[in-house]
């Protein structure tokens, strides 16, 4: 699994310093055409999630070009490369100017399904722990771990985490809450992922773009986990997921499938299955969007638009003192 990582990271990182090493410095102009012309070429050649999104690029980029004319504003030519990225629907696709940064939203995809207050004033004692990047504590007549990971810091360490499965080791099964984490440290996934299994386990695929054309992919690399050399848990786990749920938290909710042990519920996640990158444009703006693909293990990209919950459930905003999406996953586990 290690040597899969480091080496979609390389292949990441190449794409990268080609960007710096190869940036010819004759291209530099504010032109308007000639900036959203780079940028669009940039993207067909390059995005990963064309074919899977249905997106007709060449209709697009007539569409936007319409709106560009001499003497524009650098405001006005943001907002229209801006709102030709938001086309792709994907929130690791941005471009980043010093005044604005333009984004696609997929949260706002499904309702918001998540109120750290709710769970705090009616389900966790005043004195929860904080271990690194968790926050827990036992729920449920003390039958239940509910352990709250807002952010894929990379963190995640022996310390902390021998310290949570130590204290649970005697539940009746843990949930893990990933609704509204919105990604960070992919290495966290199999940090956390491998204190639950038993055997390794193949996870999921990935691929990246090696070509121009938009079924132009590597072959698809397996990546597992592998069980860790000390405290592990052995019961079952449930994972709350929302469309907040993004990138690393996609990932780990994907990963999940895999797992016999483990039960995702709620809303379906926002994507964020292509892992980013990106470059320059001539009048010096930068730009990123996705360039891998993560597969299912039928090798499918599908859950780019989402990883589905095992059992959906959605927070009924009329009750704040209670969270159904916990409420169903003390059902699972008891």
């Amino acid at each position: 699994m290690k040597i899969f990582k480091i080496a979609l990271l390389a292949m990441v990182a190449l794409f990268i310093s080609c960007e710096e090493v190869i940036w010819d410095k004759g291209l530099e102009t504010i032109n308007p055409k000639d900036n959203l012309d780079y940028l669009w070429k940039e993207c067909n050649e390059k995005y990963s999630y064309f074919e899977l999104k249905n997106i007709d690029w060449e209709a697009i980029k007539v569409k936007y070009s319409a709106k560009i004319y001499d003497g524009m504003t650098e405001d006005s030519l943001f907002n229209v490369l801006g709102k030709m990225l938001t086309e792709l629907k994907d929130d690791h696709t941005n471009l980043v100017s010093n005044f604005n940064i333009s984004r696609f939203g997929t949260h706002h995809l499904g309702q918001d399904n998540f109120d750290w207050r709710v769970i705090v004033d009616n389900y966790l004692p005043k004195d929860f722990y904080i271990s690194g990047p968790f926050a827990h504590s036992f729920i449920a007549n003390k039958e239940i771990g509910y352990i709250r990971f807002s952010s894929f810091t990379g963190e995640i360490d022996k310390k902390n985490i021998d310290f949570i499965l130590e204290k649970y080791k005697d539940t009746k099964g843990l949930i893990i809450d990933l609704r509204e984490n919105g990604g960070g440290q992919v290495t966290d996934i199999f940090k956390l992922l491998s204190r639950f299994v038993e055997n390794e386990t193949l996870l999921y695929y990935s691929r990246i773009k090696n070509g121009p054309g938009h079924d132009d992919f590597s072959e698809a690399a397996p990546a597992y986990v592998k069980p860790y050399e000390g405290i592990r848990y052995k019961n079952k786990v449930v994972v709350l997921i929302d469309r907040g749920t993004y990138s690393a938290g996609s990932f780990t909710a994907l990963a999940t499938k895999a797992l016999p042990n483990m039960v995702l519920i709620g809303d379906t996640t926002g994507g964020g299955l292509g892992l980013p990158n990106g470059g320059q444009l001539p009048n010096g703006w930068t730009y990123r969007f996705s360039i891998t693909q993560a597969l299912t293990l039928n090798k499918s990209p599908e859950y780019e638009n989402g990883v589905p919950p095992d059992i959906h459930v959605l927070f009924d905003w009329n009750n704040l003192k209670t969270d159904e999406i916990i409420e169903r996953a003390i059902v699972e586990l008891q």
